[in-house]
């Protein structure tokens, strides 16, 4: 299964046509006006290996895949952020022997990857409940963020044990507890208040939220974040995912008008 998977994921750099096509979206890319913060829904991993006659774990392997090359080329176009939902709050509810496979999945990609994210100038910065998470993983993303904390060309945020709702949340109780202790005043609260005791506090909302696997939902992701933020669509589930259909976005992206709710 693994030379099986290995030969499907052979057929992701693009050759021919698909190559020619390739081309000419790069041509069309403006490097003036690339969003500074782009987000991604990793989903569709289970149906694509149902569709190739495998065990979800290899959709999430080659999920992994995906990731590896989108991280890459948001280096090459200099995107400052990008941010993936990993594994949300919901996912726990997913059968025990699905959960240790993505969380071994992550540790191996963190330990295998650190090199190469910290060459490419990576921050690794993991958002969510952490504390939650299995000790192995905590201790996998502790050391890539210590190992990254210096990179400054793209902050990789992994969003894990991850929920929008739990989130908001948590940063109003925060705000609340504050306001109880007289350090901030009911009056001082405005959006900027919320965004500051946020996961993503002290970055920018996603200009670009990319969906793949066809699916129109946000699945609680980044639920404050995304007021104003463009969405694509595609079909293409995650693990067929390609540099291509990046570029295509942020084509498409740079086609639209963003009026942030004036005219």
């Amino acid at each position: 299964m693994y030379n099986r998977i290995a030969r499907l994921w052979r057929q992701k750099e693009p050759k021919g046509q698909r190559g020619a096509d390739l081309e000419k979206l790069l041509a069309k890319i403006d490097r003036n006006r690339m969003p500074r913060h782009i987000a991604i829904i990793m989903d569709g991993n289970g149906r694509w290996a149902k569709n190739h006659g495998l065990p979800r774990f290899f959709g999430h392997k080659a999920g992994v895949e995906s990731l590896r090359d989108i991280v890459k080329t948001c280096s090459e176009f200099n995107i400052k952020i990008l941010t993936v939902y990993a594994f949300s709050t919901e996912n726990w509810k997913r059968p025990q022997e699905e959960v240790n496979v993505l969380m071994d999945l992550l540790v191996e990609y963190l330990y295998k990857e650190i090199d190469e994210l910290c060459q490419k100038g990576v921050k690794v910065n993991p958002i969510g409940k952490l504390e939650d998470l299995p000790p192995d993983v905590i201790e996998a993303l502790d050391m890539a963020v210590e190992r990254s904390r210096l990179n400054k060309d793209l902050v990789l945020n992994l969003a894990l044990n991850y929920g929008g709702r739990t989130e908001i949340v948590e940063a109003v109780r925060t705000i609340a507890l504050k306001v109880n202790n007289g350090s901030v005043s009911i009056d001082q609260i405005d959006d900027n208040t919320i965004s500051q005791y946020l996961y993503t506090s002290g970055q920018p909302d996603p200009d670009l939220l990319i969906r793949p696997s066809g699916d129109f939902r946000i699945s609680n992701f980044l639920l404050w974040q995304l007021a104003y933020t463009e969405f694509w669509h595609t079909t293409v589930l995650w693990p067929d995912f390609r540099r291509i259909h990046l570029i295509s976005a942020i084509v498409e992206y740079q086609s639209r008008e963003r009026r942030f709710g004036g005219l």
